[in-house]
């Protein structure tokens, strides 16, 4: 039977507020500067202005929400991993190896046929 493990990685929450706060402090950047001096220059400038703005408060609203809100949202790193049960793997090379130990061992008389049944159990729960 195989073994499965599986990791789920997300950003921590020290790492959402500090990106949150670096979001508000972009919102400020374009409220006290971005946006100003954007209107002296007229034009596209103040559309910068207005976007670099609203992008940076979306960038600390999602940072917030990862940090603090019920549910998460954003990127999630899944890894799994099989550990087979084919005739090549290793695991059921070390469990063929013991069971045919153990089977020696019994035909040799050095153990009785109820421990050999019970460790041979033992082996098989090991899957």
């Amino acid at each position: 039977m195989a073994r499965r493990k599986r990791v789920t990685y997300r950003p921590n929450r020290a790492g959402s507020v500090l990106g949150g706060v670096m979001g508000c402090l972009f919102v400020l950047i374009g409220l006290l500067v971005v946006i100003p001096t954007s209107l002296q220059a007229g034009g596209f400038g103040l559309i910068f202005g207005v976007i670099w703005t609203i992008f940076a408060a979306i960038i600390a609203g999602t940072n917030f929400y990862r940090a603090f809100g019920k549910t998460y949202i954003g990127p999630e790193i899944h890894i799994e991993e099989e550990d087979g049960v084919g005739e090549d793997s290793p695991a059921s090379a070390s469990v063929k190896d013991r069971l045919e130990e153990l089977e020696g061992l019994r035909e040799s008389g050095l153990i009785t046929p109820q421990e050999y049944e019970q460790k041979r159990q033992d082996i098989l729960r090991d899957l």
